[in-house]
């Protein structure tokens, strides 16, 4: 499954995780996506969106 949010289009970020010894490994930051019912063209579908575009009001819920 893609980790990407449908309406913005973001998607995981990638960093090290630095032990206290300095050893480096690879990480990802994954985003908090929620899967959910929204109005798309009319119709109601069933999305995967990001917390920050629910918050800011970039889609519209179904009922």
């Amino acid at each position: 499954m893609a980790r990407v949010c449908d309406i913005c289009g973001r998607g995981p970020q990638f960093g090290n995780r630095i032990s206290h010894a300095h050893n480096v490994t690879k990480r990802r930051w994954n985003l908090n996506l929620h899967q959910i019912r929204a109005m798309v063209n009319g119709a109601s579908k069933r999305i995967k969106v990001c917390a920050s575009c629910i918050r800011n009001g970039r889609i519209q819920k179904a009922a």
